[in-house]
């Protein structure tokens, strides 16, 4: 027996007899989560921790010594056209926005462009000159209000004529306001796919509804996480993409087995349980590896990448719970009704009808099976030349220069730029501990000396010293702007050439940290731990298939096609973002690093993405591989009966990952860019010429495992229904025009 076979197919079957109590324990469970939410949830932000590092170590001891420097920062940026900053009426106007700040809640500092830091925040041309803000809590806890109250003290300023733009960690580090666009966009296409899949307004809504009910819910969930931990404010969005996309397709595979069930004269109960134990069940599976592939991020050490990681989960395992308890529901609630509303000039289609829809699908499969080599050779070839940028790839984080021009971090960005150089948007902090110094204040000196004469530094602020004169802050400017490879180039000879010789010179201990030191910092960490996290999904899957379909070759094979469309896909991101090729289509005015978590958390979603395709098109292959044992024929009937349903799958994905291209937020488009292309590759190249060229070469071979594997390996039937009850029969047949011609495609 198959316990979990058996007890999806009795949770399918009384959800479809008892709808209402189902549908009612979803409301409730709506109802507590948004309670929930509305209690104890915070909203997103970020929050820049990364244990064992040197910037959180100095962080550390900042917040432990000298909290006034260790708070967020923000900045007020100001400049005029005419004249100069320093001119009587500019001057007042920006000491009157000046004052209106100090005043504001958490603010300990404001440090004025008119006072001994003058030199430091006034431009040559005094044209432009911008104030420090420091605040005792971190930008998180000054939040979206905070950052309200402070872009909200501009009048005094702008009544004198000034361009006033608000900047720094605080501002930036609550991301960009995103539109609904994207969702919306996606959702429109989805309808569309849907409903020339079906041929019905009932059977494509279905799909919609339950989505969204577990989007909503998701993001509730989110909210609370957000009472927690830290979660990045990219990640509601992040979860968008990867809700919606998951949350049509599974139920569109359940759907899709369903109708088919009805098709062939099984009562609606029947149907729907049979959908769930078998389709159900591969939602269930591919749902999982989702999940233990994210949740895989906790392990990289880094909060904002496992909250991350988090806030995805959350959306995919309620998207899961929802395709295999609510859709029943609904399916059993609609029974025979589902294919109303007929789409005009759609035909109802079903997955099995190889008449309708399965004849291209055939007819490629056996051009494929017939030349197997020519084929394998150029669907690797492809995928091969897309994947050569990735040996380019750079990781980092994009600073506010990639930010829309409208926006207020953005202007600060471009007038600090314009006035002083790109550096002055990424400051370096070094933490200075004077504990262990023989001199002090003769060890600061030297300090602040030899990082002005490191290469690469543009000026060092005087330093500041704690009221114990025991732990002091430098700020040094880099020449380069915060995303560039040369500052990560400072950074690093900082810490390993200059610094060092420091603390052996005057017995202090200097750290060096600050965001743009952090961004370097989580950079490292995942390009260190990158290919463990590689290997270690990889094994999985492996393990996975081998024991789904007992056969370590289909196994291997899965494992190895997967790591170069991936890495196709990858190529691509580097193409696009770090070389420029057709940046301009995705909306940036200049090129990025690939943000540093993108090819982890890319990794981990495609690993479950591209199972749930391996499982339903090689499910089908075996099946027909049992029954007739002919490796050519169960081929091509596999994808016969898989593509169309496939293609509308990767459809809904593709455009629902494109339209996030459309946000503002450079990481939401990489990651728009990234899942549509390797969906889009993963569906065509690997699932329609690698795959079926491969296995044909296999022939048997495919099927063959060693018998002490075979025993020891977990039996995980995943699409049988061999273990299933004797189908029952619909009492009422259905009408002429939804009935289908079964024949085995040769």
């Amino acid at each position: 027996e198959r316990p979990v076979t058996l007890a999806l197919y009795r949770l399918g079957r009384w959800c479809a007899r008892h709808p209402w109590p189902v549908i009612a324990l979803w409301v409730v469970a709506a109802l507590v989560t948004a309670g929930a939410a509305a209690r104890w949830g915070e909203a997103s932000s970020e929050s820049i921790e990364i244990p064992g590092t040197e910037s959180q170590r100095a962080i550390d001891l900042l917040e432990e010594r000298f909290p006034e420097a260790a708070g967020g920062r923000a900045r007020v940026v100001f400049a005029t056209d005419e004249g100069k900053v320093t001119d009587p009426a500019p001057r007042s106007g920006i000491e009157g926005t000046l004052d209106q700040i100090r005043v504001l809640p958490h603010v300990t500092q404001v440090i004025d462009p008119f006072g001994p830091a003058a030199a430091f925040l006034v431009s040559d041309d005094e044209r432009i000159a911008f104030a420090e803000i420091a605040y005792d809590t971190t930008a998180r806890e000054v939040g979206t209000d905070g950052v309200a109250a402070l872009t909200a003290t501009d009048a005094p300023a702008l009544a004198a004529g000034l361009d006033v733009a608000y900047g720094g960690p605080v501002v930036e580090r609550l991301g960009p306001e995103e539109t609904r666009t994207s969702e919306l966009i996606g959702l429109s296409v989805a309808i569309v796919v849907l409903a020339v899949a079906f041929g019905s307004v009932v059977a494509m809504a279905l799909p919609m509804l339950t989505s969204l009910v577990g989007l909503g819910i998701g993001f509730l969930l989110i909210r609370v996480l957000g009472g927690f931990t830290e979660v990045t404010s990219f990640a509601p969005i992040l979860a968008s993409m990867i809700g919606i996309a998951v949350g049509i397709d599974y139920a569109l595979f359940i759907v899709t087995r369903h109708r088919q069930h009805l098709a062939e004269g099984m009562a609606v109960d029947e149907a729907v349980a049979r959908a769930i134990a078998t389709s159900g069940q591969a939602v269930i599976f591919a749902g999982l590896t989702v999940l233990i592939a994210i949740l895989g991020l906790a392990l990289v050490g880094i909060p904002l990448v496992a909250a991350l990681g988090y806030a995805v989960s959350l959306v995919v395992a309620v998207a899961v719970l929802v395709a295999v308890t609510l859709l029943p529901a609904l399916l059993g609630l609609f029974g025979e009704r589902i294919d109303r509303l007929r789409v005009p000039g759609v035909q109802l289609r079903f997955e099995t009808d190889h008449q309708a829809s399965g004849a291209v699908s055939a007819r490629w499969a056996r051009l494929v099976t017939r030349r197997p080599w020519p084929f394998l050779a150029a669907g690797v070839a492809v995928l091969a030349v897309l994947a050569i940028p990735v040996f380019d790839l750079q990781l980092g984080w994009p600073d506010a220069g990639n930010r829309p021009v409208e926006t207020t971090e953005r202007r600060a960005y471009d007038l600090l730029a314009a006035g002083f150089g790109d550096g002055f948007n990424g400051p370096l902090l070094l933490a200075v501990d004077l504990d262990t110094a023989t001199e002090p204040t003769a060890a600061l000196a030297a300090i602040t000396t030899a990082v002005a004469d490191t290469p690469g530094v543009q000026l060092v602020v005087p330093a500041q010293l704690n009221p114990a004169g025991d732990t002091a802050v430098i700020q040094a400017i880099p020449d380069s702007s915060p995303q560039d490879a040369a500052t990560e180039e400072l950074v690093d000879h900082l810490r390993t050439n200059t610094i060092p010789t420091l603390e052996e010179d005057t017995g202090a201990v200097v750290e060096v940290t600050g965001t743009t030191a952090a961004f370097i910092d989580i950079s490292k960490r995942l390009s260190e731990r990158l290919m463990v996290f590689i290997a270690a999904v990889v094994l999985l899957s492996f393990v996975l298939l081998t024991a789904v379909f007992r056969s370590p070759l289909v196994a291997l094979k899965a494992a190895l096609v997967n790591l170069l469309g991936i890495a196709a896909a990858y190529g691509v991101l580097v193409a696009v973002f770090q070389w420029g090729w057709g940046l301009g289509l995705v909306g940036l005015e200049e090129t990025v690093p690939v943000i540093s978590f993108l090819p982890m958390m890319m990794f981990a979603i495609l690993f479950g993405l591209s199972m749930d395709y391996e499982v339903f098109i090689l499910s089908r292959v075996r099946e027909e591989w049992l029954a007739s044992g002919d490796p050519t024929s169960s081929i091509v009937h596999g994808i016969a009966v898989s593509a169309r349903v496939i293609t509308a799958a990767a459809l809904i994905m593709i455009s629902v990952f494109a339209s996030f291209v459309l946000g503002d937020s450079p990481e939401i488009k990489m990651f728009g860019v990234g899942l549509a292309v390797a969906v889009a590759l993963d569906a065509t190249i690997v699932r329609m010429i690698v795959v079926p060229a491969t296995m044909t070469l296999l022939g048997a071979r495919n099927w063959w495992i060693p018998g002490w594997l075979d025993r020891i390996l977990p039996r995980l039937d995943i699409e049988g229904e061999t273990v299933l009850p004797p189908p029952q029969p619909n009492p009422v047949p259905r009408g002429d025009d939804t009935l289908i011609h079964q024949e085995r495609i040769p």
